[in-house]
Parts: structure tokens; C-alpha cells; sequence
């Protein structure tokens, strides 16, 4: 090994690991013990090789030294060609020891990052969709990949690191001392001036390397909003693209800056270290030379000593920073652990029961509802604020109460922010509620399911929902259908897409099913992307469907066409539709008016009109015009 490489070595052990670490967390260390526990057995093989790699690389320099002596004592060649043998020997199984090393390192590193990407993932899913309206997805992200990358270093680098520097730092020093303890103590009086600088420099280049990640960071994120076609065409309407332009460069130019910088300290930082190495084997060759000529050591042994030297910075210098290196790798834990200690606000009772068979009715019985505060749902890492909003609590629905009998449709109708989302959200129980109760079935009042004591499952398979922003993935049509229903045929997809109104247009696409419909569904028209998600809707058949303004991004000829695909495919199954159509309305068994968190009126649209109420008031501006719209869309013949 060469004095280049051992500091280029030093260089990047140094720099490797962050400042400002926490205490030491014995709590932590054992989760990360119990986490490591099916990986017990390679973990001992993989520090055992480790041992084993040190050994060899000690034997290395002492065998050289044998070789020189045995060249100077003019011994027997046999002797010099079995000293080369031995080398060789010990050469290749170093390389097997290596690949072997590598393999165990490589595949306790890689099973790490998939249990915890696994387990992280799961548990997510699992968190309340307040969980996923607070926190920054970038943040969520970078918990799947860089910490738990940081923690799997633990495993990969930094255990197998301290053991195998600890065994040949003590290997080296005793052959050394062994050798000639004279010139290893003065060869030790350089290490000081190796040292310090390497801390101090090292330090400055972390600094250097977590800023320019900070502006980069900033940089990924201005790119991936901008370049997300919402985001994209904000700034077009909007945005001014010359200052878009002159804050990114501003930024690439201080990257560039901490670039040039971080590069000249690190040839600065190899270059002192080299000069102080090559200073300390000039050392080595100049006493140990002597004592060679005077008699007092072999020649081969100055060789040894000379060998042995560059193998002593590199573990010390990794030492020296081994705590650091070991309390980064328990952060990143930690900030994993973070995401799996925060436990979902809704869960699936260990006596959970399904949803009885057949048709369904809907109650909701005195429901109250505040939405939870953010320390209740949320990390102030994850939303990247020094401290999370206590706020909250304010309850929003006060005492609702109705019931939809089995085939029924009931509309809600009201203000914006009156509480008709989460009313619908409460039914679908993407929150649960505070008191009161929703249930699901019975024949009569209060004899239903607790939506809280169903199954996950059968609460899916029971209720389908389609939002306002009719949301899809970046998938093809047929992936975004099959979400309701992974195992429906291409005669169960087309029957969903002809009742939507979508056969035409999607049979004209070139890639038809197999289409990309691009981020959130943005190559496809606001109609055919909320037609879309009712197509879904259709194929999981589910006997309570709730409409939340499911079709307000559609024109009234797209509209009518809809409604009417509705009509017959909500024939038989319960349905709660939050509406702005008049034409929805008129078609609901019944209507609430909800106001302030409270129903204020109830009944037909016929009776509601005669009360000359809130619906009364509501029908006369936004209904009325809503249908004075319509009429002036429709040519004269």
C-alpha cells in the first residue's frame, strides 16, 4: 500500500462522518441489536474474515523481510522461491478472504436496507391520511434511502472497520516494537502531525461536503417541483422563469464554488499527509538503515519496519474517528426507528369482523369529529419545522346524525368548509371519529357494524370513493383500473370503460389499456381523468359508493353521460354523494344540508324548496345558475 493511498484512505474515512452526533443511545443500540439478530451468524463469519484479513496483511511485510534477509545471507534459492510462494499464497488468500468478506458484507448491507425499506414502507401505509397532509414527501423519501443507507453502513463498513483496524494496529505495533522499538517510537513521534490535521481538515471538508448536499438538495427540490406538470404550468401562468432561472444558478454557482474549494483542500489535505508519511519512511529507511549497517538490525527488518508503516496511519486514522462513525450510523437508526415509533391513529382491532354480505345501509349516530392536532400525527423532522403545530381540536362536526337505508342515495349539500369531506372521509374511515358512531348494516337503527370494528378489508371490498381530483399513477389505464380490482379481466375492464363513456377514446389511443396516463394523470383531459377513476369505481363493484363532487370536472355533455352510467351502475347500492350538480341532486332519495359542521335541513329537493331554507337559498345562486349555465351551452337548433 502507498503513502498516496493511505491518506487518499484517511481522506475519506474523515470526511465520511457527520458532526454534531447525538449521545450515545444504549436504547437505541439494543433495537439495532434485536434488528441484527437474523443476521447473527454472517455477522460473526464476516468479523471473523475480517480478523483473518488482518493477519494476513501483517504477514505480508514479514514475509518481504524474510526475503530480503535470505537474498543478503546468500541462502539457498529454495529458501527465497518457498519465501515467494508464501507470498503468493498469502496474496491469494487475502483475495479470497476479500471476496468472501465482500460477499457477507454485501449481503448483510443489502438484506438491512431491504428489512428496513420494508418495514418503513409498511408502516406508512399504515399511517392516517392527517399523517401524509403534514409531512414533506421529500423528507419521507429520503428516510427510505439515505438514513436507512446510513444504517446499513453500520453492518457493512463501520463494524467490520473497527475490528479489522483494532487487529492490525495491535498486530502491527507488536511486530514493529518486536522488530525494533527504537525506531517504532520514533516513527510514533510523526503520528501527531498526522493526526491533528487530518481532524481539523477533515472536519472542514464534512462542513463543506453537508452544504454543498444542502444547496443540491434545494436545487432537486425546486427541479422536481418545477418539472411536475402542475408545478410546470403554474410557473408558465405565473411564475417569472428569468428569476426562476437566476435562483437556480445562484445556487449551482455556490456548488461550483464549494466544488473548487473541497478539491483544493483535499489535494492540499493528500499532500501533507503524503509528505508527513514519506517524512516518517525516510525516517524508517534512515535510523533502520543505520542500525542495519552497524549491526544492530537485519536489513530485512528496516524493510519490515518500512512495510508495516504504511499499514499503521490508515487504522489509526480510522480509529480516531471510529465514535464518530459509529454514533452517525445510530442517528440514521434513529431517525428510521422515528418513522416506526409513531403509530397510526387508525388500526384493525385484533377481533375485527367483516362487513355482513348484501345490501347496506349507512348510519351515522351523534358523530363529532375534530381533526387530530400535529403532534398527534406527525415529526417536526418530517415537516422540517423546529417544533410541530399544537394546534388543533377544534371539533368541526357537531352531533351528525342520518341514515341512508340500503339502494338509497343521499346528496349532502352545503357551504364550502361546512363538512361534507369529511363526512365522506369519516364513511370511508380514513379518520375515525371522536364520539358518536358509523355503521354499516342492520335492519333498523343502531343494530349496524362499527366501521371501527370491521375489517380492513372488508371495508374496501364493501366501500369505493371517488375524490374531486380524480388522482391517478404514473402507470398504464389498465394498472390504475386494476387498483380495485388486481384480478379483473380485460371483459370486466372494457364493460367499467363503456359505462364510463371512455371505450372511443381509449380504443383511439395507439397503446389502448396499455397507455401511460403520466404523472397523476396529466396526459389525459380533466373529464377523461375523472371518467377514469369512475371506471375504476365500477370494477370493484362495491355496495356503498361515495361521490365526493365526482364529477365536477366535467362538462355537462360529459356530465349527462355520466350520471346516466351512474344511475345504472349505483341501481341496488347505497350511496352518499357530495354534490354541486342540480341534476345529482333531483336524483337523491334524500338531501342534508349541512352547515358549520351541523345538518340544518334535511328532506327531497321538492320539500326543501317549499321549506325556503338554506337549500332554498343555495338552489336560487349556485343550483339556479349552475342550470342556467347548462341551458346557454346547448346550441339553438
Amino acid at each position: 500500500m502507498s503513502m498516496d493511498r493511505v491518506a487518499w484512505g484517511s481522506l475519506h474515512t474523515i470526511t465520511r462522518a457527520k458532526s454534531g452526533s447525538k449521545p450515545f443511545s444504549k436504547a437505541t443500540l439494543k433495537r439495532v441489536m434485536a434488528f441484527a439478530r437474523p443476521y447473527r451468524v454472517k455477522l460473526l463469519a464476516f468479523v471473523g474474515m475480517s480478523v483473518a484479513m488482518a493477519f494476513l496483511a501483517v504477514a505480508t511485510p514479514v514475509l518481504a523481510g524474510q526475503v530480503v534477509d535470505a537474498i543478503v545471507a546468500k541462502a539457498d534459492s529454495a529458501e527465497v522461491i518457498r519465501l515467494a510462494l508464501l507470498i503468493a499464497a498469502v496474496a491469494v488468500a487475502e483475495a479470497g478472504f476479500g471476496l468472501l468478506n465482500r460477499w457477507l458484507s454485501s449481503n448483510i448491507g443489502e438484506g438491512v436496507i431491504v428489512d428496513l425499506r420494508t418495514r418503513v414502507f409498511d408502516h406508512v401505509q399504515k399511517m392516517p391520511i392527517a399523517f401524509f397532509t403534514r409531512t414533506r414527501t421529500g423528507a419521507l423519501v429520503s428516510r427510505l434511502n439515505n438514513d436507512v443507507i446510513g444504517a446499513q453502513s453500520a453492518f457493512a463498513g463501520t463494524l467490520s472497520g473497527v475490528v479489522s483496524n483494532i487487529v492490525a494496529l495491535i498486530l502491527t505495533l507488536i511486530v514493529m516494537l518486536g522488530t525494533s522499538w527504537q525506531v517504532t517510537v520514533l516513527a510514533m513521534v510523526l503520528l501527531p502531525v498526522f493526526l491533528i490535521p487530518a481532524r481539523r481538515m477533515g472536519s472542514r471538508l464534512a462542513d463543506l461536503r453537508r452544504e454543498a448536499a444542502e444547496h443540491n438538495a434545494a436545487m432537486s427540490t425546486q427541479m422536481t417541483e418545477r418539472f411536475s406538470a402542475p408545478g410546470a404550468t403554474l410557473v408558465k401562468l405565473f411564475g417569472r422563469p428569468d428569476e426562476e432561472s437566476r435562483e437556480f444558478a445562484v445556487r449551482a454557482g455556490r456548488v461550483r464554488d464549494i466544488g473548487i474549494r473541497t478539491a483544493m483542500l483535499q489535494f492540499t489535505f493528500v499532500t501533507a499527509l503524503t509528505l508527513v508519511s514519506a517524512l516518517a519512511l525516510a525516517l524508517v529507511y534512515g535510523l533502520g538503515g543505520w542500525f542495519a549497517i552497524t549491526g544492530q538490525l537485519a536489513a530485512g527488518d528496516v524493510v519490515v519496519l518500512a512495510l508495516l508503516l504504511t499499514r499503521l496511519y490508515a487504522p489509526l486514522t480510522a480509529l480516531s474517528n471510529a465514535r464518530v462513525e459509529v454514533m452517525s450510523a445510530l442517528v440514521s437508526f434513529e431517525r428510521v426507528f422515528e418513522i416506526l415509533d409513531l403509530q397510526p391513529l387508525i388500526r384493525e382491532k385484533e377481533d375485527a369482523r367483516a362487513v355482513p354480505a348484501g345490501p347496506v345501509s349507512v348510519e351515522f349516530d351523534d358523530v363529532r369529529f375534530a381533526y387530530p392536532s400535529a403532534d398527534k400525527v406527525s415529526l417536526a423532522s418530517l415537516e422540517e419545522v423546529a417544533t410541530l403545530d399544537t394546534r388543533g381540536g377544534e371539533e368541526v362536526l357537531h352531533g351528525i346524525s342520518f341514515r341512508v337505508e340500503p339502494g338509497q342515495t343521499v346528496a349532502l349539500v352545503g357551504s364550502s368548509g361546512a363538512g361534507k369531506s369529511t363526512i365522506a372521509q369519516l364513511l370511508s374511515r380514513l379518520y375515525d371519529v371522536d364520539s358518536g358512531v358509523v355503521r354499516l348494516g342492520g335492519s333498523t337503527p343502531g343494530t349496524g357494524l362499527d366501521i371501527r370494528d370491521a375489517t380492513f378489508e372488508s371495508l374496501r371490498d364493501t366501500m369505493g370513493m371517488v375524490t374531486q381530483d380524480g388522482h391517478l399513477f404514473h402507470e398504464t389505464i389498465a394498472s390504475n383500473l386494476r387498483l380495485a380490482k388486481p384480478d379483473a379481466t380485460e371483459h370486466d375492464i372494457w364493460e367499467a370503460i363503456r359505462k364510463a363513456r371512455l371505450e372511443s377514446m381509449i380504443r383511439a389511443l395507439p397503446d389502448g389499456l396499455d397507455t401511460v396516463v403520466g404523472e397523476r394523470g396529466y396526459r389525459l383531459s380533466g373529464g377523461e381523468r375523472q371518467r377514469l377513476t369512475i371506471a375504476r369505481l365500477l370494477i370493484g363493484h362495491p355496495r356503498v359508493v361515495i361521490l365526493d363532487e365526482a364529477t365536477a370536472a366535467l362538462d355537462s355533455t360529459n356530465e349527462a353521460a355520466v350520471q346516466a352510467a351512474l344511475g345504472a351502475a349505483l341501481e341496488g347500492r347505497t350511496a352518499v354523494v357530495i354534490a354541486h350538480r342540480l341534476s345529482t341532486i333531483r336524483a337523491a332519495d334524500a338531501i342534508l344540508v349541512v352547515e358549520d359542521g351541523r345538518i340544518v335541513e334535511r328532506g327531497t329537493h321538492s320539500e326543501l324548496l317549499a321549506a325556503e331554507g338554506r337549500y332554498a337559498e343555495l338552489y336560487r345562486t349556485q343550483f339556479a345558475e349552475a342550470a342556467a349555465v347548462a341551458q346557454d351551452a346547448v346550441p339553438e337548433l
